[in-house]
């Protein structure tokens, strides 16, 4: 199959319409792609892990210094403030606390927490006494003490993605939805101006040649990644999936102010509690990691077991002891596409970081483990694909991007 056997021909190809391909199909068309095609398998924008978290805007806190997360996470957080600010969409620096509830998380885990956000540029915490807390920031808030961050704050993320969407149209995009991948066809052509590879996406049985295809299937991605025809898999990690399950608060006012996190536990930020912007709390999400022998994302169960409720009752007492016996009602969960699993060893296990590679001597970039903060980070994702990794001509471009930001 060559380009001109295909049914369609578009400059761009996007896979995916959450918050990730919304934000990298608005900076193609806005960078003079104006023939840009997103193509959604479901029936709507923003259905899959974009619709399904805590819609927090986070200061970029926790992760490894030089990481990508860091570095998209502190850059995105002030480009997603200034865009929200500009467009009027429903957003609020509500702030965070990070609680210490032993001695050992105050002398140990929260200055090595502080030394790390100023190592990734993220300079505005504030350490807080037991007293501090109490008097001035949450009366009911049992700690020993707390690291403060004022930057990080909620968003209207189906707001903010409709935004995106609506950027894109205006400068040319389309989106088409109900349009899962089958596969993508890469090969060699040639032509007056020497040889160069062609890019073919299927999907409903249409055949679309685009110059450049940026995949961010989420749940998806690396089915995707590994469905291209004549292009090196051996590179591309699998994707296992964490699920993380919310609680909502019922029955008893909430007597928060400020988002309440818990030191980090392992893969995740722990059970915290997060307000939307119409004042209702709800606490999550945990970590309920799914069997590596599950591949496929649809056969993945979001209901809520009322039963793991048992659980977040005594991690969230550890920080608001006022929380009454069948106060927590099963809300809703979101999947976690992650790299690693804790049952399994291998040359990727230990992948933590987003991945986000350009296919060498081809305009493809994949995008695979794009969890928290994803959303946050969304728009300066855009932009590092964009203008370092599809602008640049390079095949990994991390290093002009962490040295120019």
């Amino acid at each position: 199959m060559t380009l001109a056997s295909a049914s369609y021909r578009v400059e761009a190809c996007v896979i995916g319409a959450g918050v990730i391909g919304l934000a990298t199909a608005r900076a193609l068309a806005m960078m003079g792609k104006k023939e840009v095609l997103i193509l959604e398998r479901e029936n709507s924008f923003g259905s899959g892990t974009s619709s399904r978290n805590s819609e927090v805007i986070h200061a970029g806190i926790y992760y490894p210094a030089g990481s990508l997360k860091a570095k998209l996470c502190v850059r995105g957080k002030h480009m997603i403030y200034q865009y929200c600010q500009e467009r009027q969409i429903n957003h609020e620096r509500i702030g965070k606390l990070i609680v210490a509830t032993n001695e050992k998380q105050w002398k140990e885990d929260i200055p090595m927490i502080k030394n790390r956000a100023l190592t990734n540029g993220v300079d505005d915490l504030l350490m807080l006494s037991s007293n501090d807390v109490t008097h001035s920031f949450e009366p009911e808030v049992k700690c020993v003490g707390a690291l403060f961050s004022p930057s990080t704050g909620i968003v209207d993320s189906h707001a903010f993605m409709l935004s995106l969407l609506a950027d894109a149209e205006e400068h040319g995009a389309t989106m088409v939805v109900n349009s899962p991948i089958e596969k993508v066809i890469v090969s060699e052509s040639s032509s007056s101006t020497g040889s160069n590879k062609e890019i073919i996406v299927e999907a409903q049985n249409v055949q679309i040649a685009c110059d450049l295809l940026v995949n961010c299937a989420g749940l998806y991605a690396d089915k995707v990644a590994t469905s291209m025809i004549n292009s090196d898999h051996s590179t591309i990690p699998r994707q296992y999936y964490a699920k993380g399950n919310y609680y909502r608060l019922e029955g008893q006012p909430s007597p928060f102010r400020h988002l309440i996190y818990p030191v980090p536990s392992a893969g995740g930020l722990g059970v915290h509690a997060t307000i939307d912007l119409g004042g209702n709390t709800r606490f999550g999400p945990d970590v309920e990691w799914i069997s590596p022998s599950i591949r496929e994302p649809d056969e993945i169960d979001f209901k809520v077991d009322p039963k793991r409720s048992e659980s977040f009752y005594e991690e969230v007492r550890k920080y608001w002891q006022g929380l009454k016996d069948e106060s927590l009602k099963p809300d809703y969960a979101g999947i976690r596409p992650k790299l690693n699993h804790p049952d399994v060893v291998g040359d990727f296990s230990k992948l933590s970081d987003f991945y986000i590679e350009k296919i060498p001597g081809v305009n493809i970039v994949n995008l695979l483990g794009i969890e928290s903060p994803g959303l946050t980070a969304s728009m300066a994702i855009a932009e590092y694909i964009v203008h370092d990794l599809l602008w640049t001509g390079k095949d990994s471009a991390r290093h002009v991007y962490m040295e120019r930001k």
